[in-house]
């Protein structure tokens, strides 16, 4: 286990006891386990259920239902591309298929293997008046297409570099 690892599973011992290992807090346990993680791992969810006396089943099944909860790692720059009305219609399919192709991500694999991307669609980002919509983390990119696209990922590259 790398001392990483550790430290990481020492803040998890510490977000139980904040809510004292009760188990009508576990959306609010899962939620500061994500935050550290950036995802919910197997092996860690069911040291939660057993340090909050339910079964794994349990908590899984809140980690399943709950959208914004995620068993995957995902990369440092989650992409998502709104496919709502707006913006399918402003081609948003044809942005996601440049950024599969560009990033070698599909329907099934959603995580560059560098973990640097994830690529995600979804029903709507609320923001039909900037159709097509690309979101990346928190920064919102409007009326984008192939070009921007490309040009957004360029720029990213480009920074990650720089920061290397």
């Amino acid at each position: 286990m790398s001392n990483d690892f550790s430290v990481k599973f020492e803040r998890v011992c510490d977000v139980l006891d904040k809510y004292e290992n009760n188990p009508n807090k576990l959306i609010a346990i899962l939620q500061e386990i994500q935050e550290e993680y950036a995802y919910l791992p197997e092996d860690i969810m069911t040291y939660v259920a057993t340090a909050l006396g339910i079964s794994p089943g349990q908590v899984f099944g809140v980690a399943t239902f709950y959208s914004h909860f995620t068993l995957e790692p995902k990369g440092k720059y989650v992409i998502k591309v709104c496919d709502g009305t707006a913006c399918h219609v402003k081609k948003s399919e044809e942005i996601l298929k440049v950024l599969e192709k560009e990033l070698g991500l599909s329907s099934k694999v959603k995580t560059s293997p560098d973990s640097l991307f994830t690529l995600e669609t979804v029903a709507c980002l609320g923001a039909c008046g900037l159709a097509p919509v690309v979101v990346v983390n928190e920064d919102v990119h409007g009326a984008m297409n192939k070009d921007k696209t490309l040009a957004m990922l360029a720029k990213i590259r480009e920074e990650e570099k720089t920061h290397a």
